[in-house]
């Protein structure tokens, strides 16, 4: 199983929707480690764990940026079967992360 941590591969401190915005972006995360690391676990066939755990928190627009963003993308139903959400801080975070991907898919309709 391939895996993500925001904290270990990405930053403590996750900011803002866009790059234009700050430093951290949803944007910047989405681009660089998460559209790849889910093209990989697509070509292994394999689930990719995103641990949420560890930052000092999320802004709404980082997290829908990144994970509606990667439903924009991608089909939102494949992504819910291939990407598993971890959060043992703040366990509404994986409900939320899902509406936000949920979300995307009602909008590319």
């Amino acid at each position: 199983m391939l895996s993500i941590s925001i904290l270990r591969d990405f930053t403590d401190t996750p900011g803002p929707r866009s790059r234009d915005e700050g430093k951290h972006s949803g944007d910047q995360f989405l681009e660089e480690i998460l559209l790849p690391r889910f093209a990989e676990a697509v070509q292994t066939n394999q689930k990719l764990t995103v641990d949420l755990d560890g930052t000092e928190g999320y802004a709404t627009s980082f997290l829908e940026a990144a994970f509606g963003g990667l439903a924009r993308k991608h089909d939102p139903e494949r992504v819910l079967k291939i990407v598993v959400f971890k959060s043992d801080d703040e366990p509404h975070l994986v409900e939320e992360v899902k509406k936000y991907i949920l979300e995307a898919n009602a909008a590319r309709k």
